[in-house]
């Protein structure tokens, strides 16, 4: 194969713990998304024979329509990723990687007599074993047993493909999606012994929404994972300073009133007087040993653990700018000036807004990274937080795998290169 066919034929997939992202890199700037789940079908069920249902698992955008009762959710739907990590036995958390995948290349597969595969370029949390490795790169050639799908593969970190998005060799990446938060430095690779990783992200934030939701006399809605998600992205709030951010709020109700609708139904959210409450969503994601949580831990609100998963260890309460500055000073005393000086934010959970009218009151997440490294002595810093955040890793896949020389072979010493099929 030629250069000219790799580059045209550079595939992406980003394994988050939430979402699934994938696309080749003819897709252009955004890349598709579903989630990072799939249903196992009851084929006892005389339902699946006379509807002729004949998969065994359902992933992609039609899987809700599959469902069955509340109780059977539990039983038959898979999230396969959780810390960023497939645990090696969980053969059914393997099988929706894998139905996953090959839905993501079926659904690109061209119908030119010239294709020869794809190079997929694949991306895992920076923790995750070799083992995952391995076993992915099974599951791309298996993709193969009946047409060529698949030319070559490789793997890369997803804090890795956030830098080269960003072209940025040197630098801390701070990746939080839904279900942890990586912060890697890199120094044209990564720091690997420097990693600090958080047993928190995204879902963390709809926890501490589902609670307020309670409070405000929503406690039906709050039952619902996809509305708490929706109603966190468009209420909440990261304040620059929680008390004074709160004070605000309760003197000015109708400066930070909202009310949210949900597009096809009669619902509509309204926090009235706990309108305050949407700095909280936030606040929780960079701080959530700050005092005011109390509270909620007391009412029963799980609080964010540390746990060690395989050799990594994941603190739960650790905030944004302690764990960057502990992952920095792991580094040697010559590089930290260096690493200090470019910090990256990436992942949807740093996706938050700035409305003009709270103007110093709320702001972005770059801008409440800074005031905390501040606070905790760090200054003259660049915090940046990349475009569109949610897809910073899946176009950092595409340029690597545009760039890596087709004829690059992988290397486990280095973990890089291409792993051919043909």
């Amino acid at each position: 194969m030629s250069e000219e066919y790799k580059r045209s034929h550079v595939f992406a997939i980003d394994y988050g713990t939430s979402d699934f992202k994938y696309g080749p890199i003819t897709i252009g700037e955004v890349p598709e998304v579903v989630e990072n789940r799939g249903y196992f079908i009851d084929k006892s069920s005389i339902m699946s024979r006379i509807m002729g249902v004949n998969k065994d698992i359902v992933v992609g955008r039609e899987l809700p329509a599959f469902f069955e009762s509340r109780e059977d959710l539990s039983e038959r739907l898979v999230y396969p990723v959780k810390h960023g990590i497939v645990e090696k036995n969980d053969v059914r958390a393997w099988q929706v990687i894998k139905e996953l995948t090959n839905f993501a290349v079926e659904s690109f597969t061209l119908n030119d007599p010239d294709f020869r595969g794809f190079y997929i370029v694949a991306s895992l949390a920076v923790t995750a074993p070799r083992y995952m490795y391995e076993r992915l790169f099974e599951i791309f050639g298996e993709l193969n047993s009946d047409k060529m799908l698949v030319r070559a593969a490789t793997i890369i970190s997803q804090p890795l493909a956030v830098a080269i998005s960003q072209k940025i060799p040197t630098c801390v990446v701070v990746e939080s999606g839904h279900g942890n938060t990586q912060v890697c430095p890199i120094s044209m690779y990564p720091i690997r012994n420097a990693v600090v990783a958080l047993n928190r992200g995204g879902a963390a934030a709809n926890i501490l929404t589902s609670e307020i939701l309670k409070d405000s006399g929503y406690g039906d809605l709050a039952k619902e994972e996809g509305l708490v998600r929706k109603v966190k992205e468009q209420i909440g709030l990261l304040p620059k300073r929680l008390e004074e951010a709160i004070d605000f709020a309760k003197k000015n109700p109708d400066k930070v009133r909202a009310e949210l609708r949900i597009e096809g139904t009669r619902i509509k959210i309204d926090l009235g007087e706990q309108s305050w409450t949407r700095f909280l969503i936030g606040e929780y994601v960079f701080n959530p040993g700050h005092e005011i949580f109390q509270s909620y831990f007391k009412r029963g609100m799980p609080k964010p653990s540390d746990v060690k998963i395989g050799d990594t260890y994941f603190y739960g309460m650790t905030d944004i700018a302690e764990s960057i500055i502990e992952a920095v000073e792991k580094c040697s005393v010559e590089l930290q000036p260096h690493l200090f000086s470019k910090i990256i934010l990436s992942g949807g959970n740093f996706n938050w807004r700035s409305p003009k009218t709270l103007e110093g009151v709320a702001v972005t997440s770059d801008e409440k990274v800074k005031l905390m490294m501040k606070e905790k002595g760090i200054e003259n810093i660049q915090v940046v937080v990349t475009k569109d955040p949610t897809f910073s890793v899946w176009r950092g896949c595409i340029v690597y795998g545009y760039a890596v020389p087709h004829d690059f072979k992988w290397r486990w010493e280095k973990m890089e290169g291409w792993m051919n099929y043909a």
